[in-house]
């Protein structure tokens, strides 16, 4: 069954201020354009309030300033829209996975599985493997050789972890990641590349969070690090050597090549791509598809890109675009030709 909640069973497992029936049951969240009668919304910002006006909502989560803005039944917290996670996160509870190994999973002897792990069909727990309390590994999954898992981490399917690597606790990896593959290095040798082998580890903290088809690759010497509570979307790709600040957030398709160092608290827009060897101080926030090719070592937001235009217009832009260094050398040509003929004009006038 659903779960359901009163709003006062709410706030007294997730506090806030209850204005309002408190008896009011509530059984899904849902947005103030789509929410109907049994449902919770929330509202972050005055603009929304026609939808707020118009919503079927029973019940609001909405902020102190803003408490005033519905005769809805609410709950006044300083953060609404942390709070509709929670409150999200109660309503829809999280899988509840059934302990054990299944018989057509292949687990090495000498690997260390708790009781309490569920190891499904068809994955691989390599030798020397040490699992915490409650791990779950995934469908397809792959577990190479030493590597450590903390406890309640979950592996969905087909995620593949490269030898040596370890994760904290309370992880969660959606299907297709890759973790502690090769990164990218080679030396030119008369013209033909020459591996460089990768026998640095990647290091997960506690309560980091990757999303599908994510890949890190395992440092050349050093460690690749991803600092607690670091949460990863889709599709991003992360170079050898990288260190990932704690709390940093990071959108779809994001490109990180090897060695860069992102901050704590950092915002990555989606496809936002950071060359390597680069350093992005703390709590700085990049805009979506923005290409950053220096270091970044002021807090702020930064934004590198060009509005998109006709096609059409964008080879007129880009025809003048390479010009621009021809007719910065003619500018400072006909400064210094503006500068004689006032020079000479002076010397005319005093004359």
């Amino acid at each position: 069954m659903k779960a359901q909640y009163s709003l006062a069973e709410i706030v007294s497992r997730l506090g806030g201020e209850l204005v309002g029936d408190g008896d009011i049951i509530i059984s899904r969240v849902a947005s103030l354009a789509n929410a109907l009668t049994g449902h919770i919304s929330f509202i972050t910002d005055s603009k929304y309030r026609t939808q707020l006006a118009e919503t079927a909502a029973s019940a609001i989560i909405i902020s102190e300033q803003h408490r005033e803005l519905t005769t809805l039944p609410r709950i006044v917290t300083d953060n609404p829209y942390a709070y509709f996670a929670r409150v999200s996160d109660l309503l829809n509870p999280r899988v509840e996975y059934v302990p054990g190994i299944s018989s057509n999973a292949s687990v090495a002897s000498d690997a260390i599985v708790p009781a309490s792990c569920t190891i499904m069909d068809y994955a691989v727990i390599a030798s020397g493997v040490e699992l915490g309390e409650g791990v779950v590994i995934g469908a397809g999954c792959v577990v190479g050789r030493n590597v450590h898992i903390g406890s309640q981490t979950v592996l969905q399917a087909h995620v593949t972890i490269y030898a040596d690597c370890q994760i904290g606790e309370r992880c969660v990896m959606a299907a297709g990641v890759v973790i502690g593959a090769d990164g990218f290095g080679y030396a030119n040798d008369h013209g033909r590349w020459v591996k460089i082998p990768q026998v640095g580890r990647v290091i997960i903290a506690d309560d980091v969070e990757i999303g599908a088809n994510t890949s890190i690759d395992r440092g050349a010497l050093d460690d690749t690090i991803i600092e607690q509570g670091v949460k990863l979307d889709n599709l991003i790709q992360i170079g050898h050597n990288c260190r990932i600040g704690a709390h940093t957030v990071i959108a779809g398709c994001v490109g990180i090549a090897g060695s860069a160092i992102v901050g704590k608290q950092c915002r990555i827009g989606g496809a936002a791509m950071i060359l390597g060897h680069l350093e992005i101080a703390d709590g700085v926030t990049i805009s979506p598809g923005s290409m950053i090719t220096r270091s970044l070592l002021k807090t702020d937001t930064y934004t590198a890109l060009m509005p998109f235009q006709t096609h059409g217009d964008w080879l007129k832009t880009a025809a003048n675009i390479r010009r621009l260094g021809d007719m910065s050398e003619r500018v400072k040509q006909l400064e210094n030709e503006l500068a004689q003929i006032r020079a000479q004009l002076d010397i005319t006038n005093r004359n």
